[in-house]
């Protein structure tokens, strides 16, 4: 068996297959795609991947994408270490994770662009290389999209959106996590797995407030995530440098980001 991950060092959906190989104890050769340059839209990845994103799988010639589904099959090579839980109400529940897992990409997308990496974009680039770059992406939706948030930041109507499902999300594992050390029970399962990428990405840009207070079990889940070994998965693949920088502005950007959650909160519970 030959398992080659064509994957992004900083794509949340990358880290979140490569912790999923590491959790499986699964060798796998790598096959970096350098997102900064866009080569996610070269023709010869398009082949592989039309969408023009990252990870893609490929099993001794069978391709398989969507980081979710990706987990799901490395699961199923080998009876080592099973992630996947094996009574069936326990196994819905991992797969109804993974199935949010679509729109949380979204949210966490939404809230990278929308801040540190816009901040970024247009600090370095003219407003022709923006959009020479916007529509070399593969998925018009997506580019539609990118040029939106670049375009209006914080105040995208995709970031109420994004705040809508990160709501739930953190509600959901706060309740699940009020009762177990776990996403589904006391032991470590793909429901966890899936979710890690996602939280971390959020810690790293600064924005922790958004469940620190409101929803704390989170904080001690994303703890116990980090000490194990898996977790190298995401650290090695990030350079302190640029993770100090990314956290610094990010953190420069949370007064605003705190104001318009709060207000969103206040508005749903009104």
């Amino acid at each position: 068996m030959t398992l080659n991950l064509y994957h992004g060092s900083s794509s949340v959906c990358s880290s979140k297959v490569r912790i999923g190989l590491a959790e499986k104890g699964l060798d796998w050769h790598s096959n970096p795609v350098n997102l900064k340059t866009g080569e996610q839209n070269n023709l010869d990845y398009l082949k592989l991947n039309p969408k023009g994103v990252v990870p893609t799988l490929l099993d001794d010639g069978f391709i398989v994408t969507e980081s979710s589904v990706i987990l799901e099959y490395i699961d199923g090579l080998s009876d080592q270490n099973v992630l996947m839980p094996s009574a069936e109400p326990q196994k819905t529940q991992a797969r109804m994770w993974l199935a949010r897992c679509i729109d949380i990409h979204a949210a966490i997308n939404t809230m990278t662009f929308s801040t540190v990496q816009r901040a970024q974009i247009l600090s370095k680039k003219t407003p022709k290389e923006i959009e020479r770059s916007i529509a070399r992406m593969a998925n018009p939706a997506a580019a539609t999209k990118r040029r939106e948030v670049l375009r209006d930041g914080l105040d995208s109507t995709h970031v109420w959106a994004a705040f809508f499902t990160l709501m739930q999300m953190f509600d959901d594992m706060q309740k699940a996590l009020v009762s177990s050390k776990w996403l589904i029970g006391d032991d470590y399962s793909i429901a966890d797995t899936s979710l890690l990428s996602y939280v971390d990405r959020l810690e790293r840009l600064g924005f922790e407030g958004l469940w620190a207070t409101r929803t704390p079990k989170v904080s001690e889940w994303l703890l116990a995530s980090k000490q194990r070994a898996s977790y190298a998965e995401i650290e090695n693949y990030i350079d302190p440098a640029d993770a100090q920088k990314t956290r610094a502005e990010g953190q420069a950007l949370w007064p605003e980001v705190e104001l318009r959650w709060m207000a969103f909160l206040d508005e749903r519970s009104s």
